[in-house]
Protein backbone atom coordinates (compact mmCIF):
# COMPACT_ATOMS: atom_id res chain seq x y z
CA UNK A 1 0.00 0.00 0.00
CA UNK A 2 1.29 3.57 -0.88
CA UNK A 3 2.14 5.84 2.22
CA UNK A 4 -0.44 8.17 0.76
CA UNK A 5 -2.78 5.27 0.85
CA UNK A 6 -1.55 4.03 4.26
CA UNK A 7 -2.34 8.16 6.06
CA UNK A 8 -5.97 7.60 4.10
CA UNK A 9 -6.67 3.99 5.53
CA UNK A 10 -4.96 6.03 9.10
CA UNK A 11 -7.24 9.06 9.44
CA UNK A 12 -4.13 10.92 9.36
CA UNK A 13 -4.48 14.54 8.50
CA UNK A 14 -1.18 16.40 7.97
CA UNK A 15 -0.70 20.37 9.69
CA UNK A 16 0.47 22.76 7.25
CA UNK A 17 4.17 22.20 6.89
CA UNK A 18 6.14 24.43 9.53
CA UNK A 19 8.10 27.65 8.32
CA UNK A 20 12.08 27.79 8.42
CA UNK A 21 12.48 29.83 11.95
CA UNK A 22 16.48 30.89 10.96
CA UNK A 23 18.91 30.82 8.46
CA UNK A 24 19.17 27.39 7.15
CA UNK A 25 17.11 24.92 4.40
CA UNK A 26 14.22 22.98 6.12
CA UNK A 27 14.85 20.36 2.97
CA UNK A 28 17.81 19.73 1.05
CA UNK A 29 18.24 17.05 -1.90
CA UNK A 30 21.05 16.11 -3.47
CA UNK A 31 20.83 13.08 -5.89
CA UNK A 32 18.84 10.88 -4.04
CA UNK A 33 18.69 11.80 -0.64
CA UNK A 34 16.67 14.36 0.98
CA UNK A 35 17.99 15.98 4.51
CA UNK A 36 15.41 17.15 6.57
CA UNK A 37 16.74 20.02 8.89
CA UNK A 38 15.58 19.54 12.63
CA UNK A 39 11.79 19.78 12.87
CA UNK A 40 9.71 20.64 16.05
CA UNK A 41 6.61 19.88 17.57
CA UNK A 42 4.05 22.66 15.50
CA UNK A 43 0.59 22.22 15.96
CA UNK A 44 -1.86 23.05 13.52
CA UNK A 45 -2.25 27.03 14.29
CA UNK A 46 1.49 27.51 14.42
CA UNK A 47 2.14 27.14 18.05
CA UNK A 48 4.86 25.04 19.39
CA UNK A 49 4.35 22.21 21.76
CA UNK A 50 6.49 22.77 25.08
CA UNK A 51 8.20 21.08 28.09
CA UNK A 52 10.79 19.17 29.49
CA UNK A 53 10.81 15.05 29.70
CA UNK A 54 10.95 14.38 33.51
CA UNK A 55 10.12 17.86 34.81
CA UNK A 56 6.80 19.22 32.76
CA UNK A 57 6.23 15.91 30.51
CA UNK A 58 5.39 12.18 31.18
CA UNK A 59 6.62 9.08 29.15
CA UNK A 60 3.70 9.08 27.27
CA UNK A 61 3.20 12.76 26.79
CA UNK A 62 6.54 12.79 25.04
CA UNK A 63 5.77 9.92 22.62
CA UNK A 64 2.36 12.19 21.93
CA UNK A 65 5.32 15.12 21.18
CA UNK A 66 7.72 12.91 19.12
CA UNK A 67 4.97 11.77 17.36
CA UNK A 68 3.51 15.47 16.70
CA UNK A 69 7.24 16.38 15.11
CA UNK A 70 6.84 13.30 12.73
CA UNK A 71 3.48 14.50 11.67
CA UNK A 72 5.66 18.10 10.77
CA UNK A 73 8.36 15.84 9.16
CA UNK A 74 5.77 14.40 6.70
CA UNK A 75 4.38 17.52 5.96
CA UNK A 76 7.33 19.14 4.69
CA UNK A 77 8.34 15.54 2.76
CA UNK A 78 5.14 16.05 1.01
CA UNK A 79 4.97 19.64 0.35
CA UNK A 80 8.67 19.67 -1.10
CA UNK A 81 8.15 15.96 -2.98
CA UNK A 82 4.64 16.62 -4.05
CA UNK A 83 3.57 12.94 -2.44
CA UNK A 84 4.75 10.46 -0.30
CA UNK A 85 5.00 7.82 -2.41
CA UNK A 86 7.86 9.27 -3.81
CA UNK A 87 10.24 8.07 -0.47
CA UNK A 88 11.73 5.09 -1.16
CA UNK A 89 12.85 4.67 3.05
CA UNK A 90 13.63 6.36 5.88
CA UNK A 91 17.69 5.80 6.22
CA UNK A 92 18.68 8.17 9.60
CA UNK A 93 17.15 10.12 11.84
CA UNK A 94 18.61 11.71 14.63
CA UNK A 95 16.35 12.86 17.10
CA UNK A 96 17.13 15.24 20.81
CA UNK A 97 14.90 15.10 23.83
CA UNK A 98 14.77 17.60 26.17
CA UNK A 99 14.88 16.11 29.54
CA UNK A 100 16.19 16.14 33.02
CA UNK A 101 19.69 14.82 34.05
CA UNK A 102 18.04 11.52 35.63
CA UNK A 103 15.65 10.97 32.61
CA UNK A 104 17.32 7.81 30.40
CA UNK A 105 14.23 7.13 28.13
CA UNK A 106 15.15 9.22 25.24
CA UNK A 107 14.38 6.02 22.93
CA UNK A 108 11.12 5.29 24.36
CA UNK A 109 9.90 8.83 23.62
CA UNK A 110 11.00 8.73 19.86
CA UNK A 111 9.60 5.73 19.89
CA UNK A 112 6.20 8.14 18.92
CA UNK A 113 8.03 9.12 16.08
CA UNK A 114 8.83 5.97 14.80
CA UNK A 115 5.94 4.08 15.33
CA UNK A 116 4.51 6.81 12.78
CA UNK A 117 6.74 6.11 10.05
CA UNK A 118 6.54 2.64 10.55
CA UNK A 119 3.12 2.65 10.23
CA UNK A 120 2.92 5.38 7.26
CA UNK A 121 6.08 4.06 4.94
CA UNK A 122 5.92 0.00 6.31
CA UNK A 123 8.22 -1.79 8.65
CA UNK A 124 11.17 -2.05 6.06
CA UNK A 125 10.71 1.43 4.66
CA UNK A 126 9.64 3.16 7.65
CA UNK A 127 12.65 2.31 9.95
CA UNK A 128 15.51 3.05 9.13
CA UNK A 129 19.11 4.07 12.04
CA UNK A 130 18.56 5.92 14.46
CA UNK A 131 20.15 7.97 17.19
CA UNK A 132 17.95 9.42 20.08
CA UNK A 133 19.40 11.66 22.79
CA UNK A 134 19.06 13.70 25.67
CA UNK A 135 19.68 17.30 25.95
CA UNK A 136 19.85 20.00 29.16
CA UNK A 137 17.12 22.67 26.53
CA UNK A 138 16.16 23.04 22.76
CA UNK A 139 14.95 26.21 20.89
CA UNK A 140 11.64 27.80 22.50
CA UNK A 141 11.72 24.63 25.47
CA UNK A 142 9.95 22.59 22.78
CA UNK A 143 10.15 18.74 23.94
CA UNK A 144 11.42 16.47 21.13
CA UNK A 145 13.59 17.71 18.23
CA UNK A 146 13.67 15.39 15.50
CA UNK A 147 16.10 15.51 11.79
CA UNK A 148 15.97 12.68 9.26
CA UNK A 149 17.79 11.42 5.96
CA UNK A 150 15.48 9.85 3.33
CA UNK A 151 15.85 8.05 0.12
CA UNK A 152 13.88 9.18 -2.75
CA UNK A 153 12.34 7.52 -5.75
CA UNK A 154 13.14 9.58 -9.29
Amino acid sequence: MSAEAKLEELGIKLPPPPQQLGIYKLFVQTGNLAYLSGHGPFLDDGSLMKGRLGEDLSLEEGQNVARQVGLNLLATLKNELGSLDRVSRLVKTLALVNCTDDFYDHPAVVNGYSQLFADVFGDDAGVGARSAMGTNSLPGNIPVEIEIIVEIKD
